[in-house]
């Protein structure tokens, strides 16, 4: 998360989230509509998101650290690409109210078929497939179980340019209710550790469908070594997303 980079041009921003090659990086700059506390722009190693869960949290996070005020105690509002994004903050966790998916429902006969190509599935093994676009265009693919999950070993030239986010049920008793794996292929990180844009679009598909209880813990990033949790709640018609949030690095940068 770059503090203070007004001034600094797209081309600037999208350069210096190349050099750092991580999933991504965000810049924080003045809001320009009066309801938002700050604004924030999105990159990849390759391209600008409207929005993204993970970078939401991590923003707002940085922007309390540096001496940031919401103007509503308690949530901040965060101007982005998809529009505006509140974040309620308690001591240590911060959880974003899900924005509203522009693009929903079942996907076609031939991207089920690239999907379960991409996957290497059967068409059998997923049990749903649906778009979850709000901002990245997101495809969620529910398989039978988190074990079916974990064992996927995708065939990324099969799945072409499709975002695909892939999430299925623990057994009870497991301390986590679903496993999540997201993939972007043509991406620096291919696979994502946690994805809170997709946990988003995925929580209003389950909960909506009855397949999820209004209050889940989704488990994402096993494959790759880490434990990532993501805190899911449905409350008064709104879903929100939420998680710890640490300082790590700190540093400065001239650009």
């Amino acid at each position: 998360m770059v503090v203070d980079a007004d001034g600094l041009s797209t081309e600037t921003m999208q350069h210096f989230a190349n050099w750092t090659n991580l999933s991504e990086t965000t810049f924080l700059l003045p809001p320009t509509d009066p309801r938002a506390d700050y604004r924030v722009r999105i990159f990849t190693c390759s391209e600008e998101f409207p929005f993204a869960g993970h970078p939401t949290l991590g923003s707002a996070h940085t922007w309390l650290q540096a001496g940031g005020v919401p103007k509503d105690d308690g949530v901040v509002v965060q101007e982005c690409g998809a529009g505006l994004v509140r974040v309620k903050h308690d001591v240590g966790r911060l959880a974003f109210a899900a924005p509203p998916l522009t693009r929903f429902g079942p996907v076609s006969d031939a991207v089920r078929a690239q999907l379960a190509a991409g996957l290497r599935l059967s068409e059998e093994a997923i049990v749903d497939a649906s778009w979850l676009v709000n901002g990245p265009e997101w495809i969620g693919v529910l398989l039978e179980s988190a074990d079916e999950v974990l064992a996927v070993e995708p065939d990324l030239a099969a799945m072409g340019t499709l975002k695909v986010g892939v999430i299925g049920p623990h057994e009870p008793g497991s301390g986590v209710d679903f496993e999540v794996r997201t993939f972007i292929p043509g991406d620096a990180m291919v696979e994502d550790p946690v994805t809170g844009s997709f946990n988003a679009g995925a929580a209003q598909w389950l909960i909506g469908s009855g397949r999820a209880p209004d209050e889940y813990v989704a488990a994402q990033g096993t494959v790759l070594g880490r434990a990532g949790r993501i805190q899911v709640t449905a409350k008064d018609g709104e879903i929100w997303i939420g998680g710890a949030s640490t300082t790590c690095i700190q540093g400065t940068v001239l650009l």
